[in-house]
C-alpha cells in the first residue's frame, strides 16, 4: 500500500498533539490561521515571526505550510488590505496555497518548546519552572508540560560577562547584541531564564534567589526598579537581556527535529530571515 501523503491537517495535528492548544494563555491566538486542512504538504518552513519577508520566503521556496512561533493576528484585525503588512502576508500565502500555523505560549511551556530549548542550551541542572501556573496532561512525542521559564544551576560557576558571551553564542546574531547589568565579574552559579518578554517575572526571579535572570524586552523602569530594590545590587539577580526573536529562535531546530521524527517524508526548512526589527547600531 503506498504511503499516505502528509496534509496540513496531519502536520498541524502532530504539532497540536505535542503542544496542545489548551496549554496556551487565554489571550493567545494559536493554531491553524490560514489554509485547507486537506491540502497536501511536502515542504514546510519554520520561522519566529510571520512577517511579509517570511511569507514571501515561504512562497518562493514552494512551502505548502508556514509554521511560526508568534501569532499573525494576536491583537485581531478588522481589515487586511494587501498594501498593509498583515494583509500582504494573508494575500501572498492564500494566493500561493500556503497554510499558516502559529504556536506561542503553548510551545513556550513545553520541554520540546522554547523553555526546553533553553534548559538544554544552558545545560541547566535540577531545572524547575520559573512560573508553573497550571496543571494539564503531557503532550505527545516526548513533549511534557513544564511551565513558563526555568530556574536551575549552571554546570560550573561563571561570571555575568562570560554568561552574556555564552548566550550571544547560543542565539542568532542581532544588531543590538546581548546586554547585561552590573559588575561583569560577578559570579553566577544559578540562573532563571524566560524566553520572550519576561519583565512580569522579575519578582519570581528574585524569589528564586538566582544570580542572573535571562530574558527579553526589559524596559528601563522595570529593570532599574528591579536593581534598586536593594541598596546592594548583588542582593538581586543580574539581568541579561536578549532580543526577543533571537531568544525564541532556539525552538525552531526542536520543531524541525520533531517533524523529522514524526513525518520523515517532509522537507522541513528553517527561515533565513532575521525578524528582529533592529538592523543597525552606532556607538
Amino acid at each position: 500500500m503506498p504511503e499516505q501523503s502528509a496534509t496540513v491537517g496531519s502536520v498541524t495535528g502532530i504539532l497540536e498533539d505535542a503542544f496542545p492548544l489548551a496549554w496556551a494563555e487565554d489571550w493567545d491566538r494559536v493554531g491553524l490561521v490560514l489554509g485547507r486542512r486537506t491540502a497536501e504538504v511536502t515542504r514546510v518552513l519554520l520561522a519566529v515571526d510571520p512577517t511579509v519577508a517570511v511569507a514571501r520566503e515561504a512562497v518562493d521556496l514552494g512551502a505548502q505550510l508556514l509554521i511560526t512561533h508568534h501569532p499573525l493576528l494576536l491583537r485581531g484585525a478588522s481589515f487586511l488590505p494587501a498594501d498593509q503588512g498583515k494583509g500582504a502576508v494573508v494575500t501572498d500565502l492564500l494566493r500561493a496555497g500556503t497554510a499558516l500555523w502559529c504556536g506561542h505560549t503553548n510551545v513556550d511551556r513545553s520541554t520540546r518548546g522554547t523553555v526546553g530549548a533553553w534548559i538544554c542550551a544552558l545545560d541547566l541542572r535540577d531545572a524547575r519552572p520559573l512560573a508553573p501556573g497550571r496543571e494539564a496532561d503531557d503532550g505527545a512525542h516526548g513533549s511534557a508540560l513544564f511551565g513558563l521559564g526555568a530556574v536551575g544551576a549552571l554546570p560550573a560557576p561563571t561570571t555575568v560577562a562570560a554568561l552574556t558571551s555564552a548566550v550571544a553564542d547560543i542565539v542568532p546574531a542581532t544588531a543590538r547584541g546581548i546586554v547585561h547589568t552590573g559588575d561583569p565579574e560577578r559570579e553566577v552559579r544559578t540562573v532563571a531564564v524566560c524566553p520572550g518578554a519576561g519583565d512580569s517575572f522579575l519578582e519570581a526571579a528574585v524569589a528564586a534567589e538566582v544570580d542572573a535572570y535571562i530574558t527579553s524586552d526589559l524596559r528601563h523602569h522595570p529593570a532599574l526598579e528591579h536593581l534598586e530594590t536593594a541598596a546592594d545590587h548583588l542582593a538581586v539577580p543580574a539581568l541579561v537581556d536578549v532580543p526577543h526573536a533571537a531568544s525564541e529562535a532556539l525552538w525552531l531546530p526542536l520543531a524541525q527535529e520533531l517533524l523529522a521524527e514524526t513525518a520523515p517524508e517532509l522537507e522541513v526548512l528553517i527561515s533565513e530571515q532575521t525578524t528582529d526589527p533592529w538592523g543597525g547600531r552606532a556607538g
